[in-house]
């Protein structure tokens, strides 16, 4: 799903590497703050950005680096960003946030600033950024949305793309981020680890948010402005936009699985409950399709509900995510509780099966109409043996944590 293993200091020579005669400078100062700035063929705007970024750096006496990860170029980006003063770290593996991560892995500032390389950013406001780091902050992301300039941002982006992403990863989230796209950032240092940052395609910009609100970090926002592009755009809309909206679900089993099927269950049951009851629906009843249509609802909400609860679990006790919610229920509710409901809602279901069976062999193993309790039993059946078995299985998840 376009994520590899999280990149650490430490692996930073198997990642990338470095041009020489860095190790010395590297010795003979620690900077305060790291401009690192991501690369792909950018030889139009690189040396600008580096200078500028230089420049405010000066300006607010700041002992800074910028540290540009180059992400392939094959037009001389990695060259002239080293002619105009950039530490440039060259990343083989492909992806936005490929070349970040080399670039976190190589930086040494305390407090690291982010920003493109197409001049879209205004590196003057670097000071800005970190006076929220310096006031307490720990993350800290631009809000591009209220100054756009003429052609910076393609409608569809302003209007719809970023909006609906965004709005979707709060409500995922909560995170209460503006602009959860935008590429001027600012973190600390010691944030980084917290983060384990691990997406190496455009979602990474999604994922630290994510991972941001997940950890309780304290995020700060900046208005800022957003110019016109130098140079050719790399986004493409729908792939990176869908990169984004699947990375959120993936990281939300809330929305992705467990709403979704305790919505299908509830629908499914009862759908089941107005057929059996012979309930007029709109004005007519509903007959037997309808009812083996509520018995899929229920069905496959019911597993789509199990599922659910295994991903948060594996989220809790294998990512170290924090879920309070989940975490509660877990200390009250154990295996036999499964077993018992998935047992009590099988043998119901076994129940009305033996009862269909012994009133066709009291009518002489003739004609029987008994269809709806047909599907009613099967329906129970079916769930009390895939409560049964998530039960376990959930249980099998958690036997790492010594339960």
């Amino acid at each position: 799903m376009g994520s590899q293993p999280h990149v650490a200091a430490t692996q930073l020579e198997d990642l990338a590497t470095v041009d020489p005669g860095e190790a010395t400078s590297a010795a003979t100062a620690t900077p305060s703050i790291s401009v690192v700035i991501p690369c792909l063929n950018e030889a139009q705007s690189i040396a600008e950005c580096v200078r500028r970024a230089q420049d405010a750096l000066d300006r607010n006496g700041f002992a800074g680096e910028i540290v540009v990860a180059d992400n392939g170029s094959t037009d001389g980006s990695p060259e002239a960003a080293e002619a105009a003063g950039a530490r440039v770290v060259r990343e083989r593996r492909t992806g936005y946030g490929s070349a970040y991560l080399a670039g976190f892995a190589a930086a040494r500032g305390t407090y690291i600033v982010m920003a493109d390389a197409d001049l879209t950013y205004d590196f003057d406001d670097i000071p800005r950024f970190v006076e929220q780091l310096e006031d307490g902050g720990d993350f800290v992301i631009g809000n591009r949305m209220k100054n756009i300039r003429p052609g910076a941002m393609p409608w569809h982006h302003r209007y719809i793309g970023n909006p609906a992403l965004t709005g979707a990863l709060n409500l995922f989230f909560r995170t209460g981020v503006r602009d959860a796209h935008c590429g001027m950032r600012a973190v600390r240092r010691d944030a980084l680890s917290r983060l384990d940052l691990r997406a190496t395609g455009m979602e990474f910009a999604s994922e630290m948010v994510v991972r941001a609100a997940k950890e309780d970090l304290d995020i700060r926002q900046v208005p800022i402005e957003y110019a016109p592009r130098a140079g050719e755009s790399k986004l493409s809309s729908f792939r990176d936009g869908w990169r984004h909206l699947r990375f959120l679900l993936v990281h939300s089993p809330t929305y992705l699985f467990l709403i979704p099927g305790a919505l299908m269950t509830v629908f499914g049951a009862l759908i089941i409950i107005a057929v059996l009851s012979n309930i007029s629906v709109f004005g007519r009843p509903w007959q037997l399709h309808t009812m083996i249509a509520g018995t899929l609802f229920t069905v496959v909400g019911t597993q789509v509900l199990a599922l659910g609860c295994m991903a948060r679990a594996y989220g809790v006790w294998y990512l170290g995510e924090r879920d309070p919610a989940f975490t509660r229920i877990e200390r009250r509710l154990r295996l036999e509780y499964g077993l018992l409901a998935g047992t009590a809602i099988f043998l119901v279901g076994l129940g009305i099966l033996i009862y269909i069976a012994a009133k066709w062999l009291s009518s002489g193993a003739g004609a029987l109409a008994e269809t709806r309790l047909a599907l009613l039993a099967a329906t129970l059946v079916i769930v009390g043996l895939q409560i049964t078995f998530s039960s376990f299985l959930l249980s099998i998840l958690g036997l790492r944590r010594g339960d």
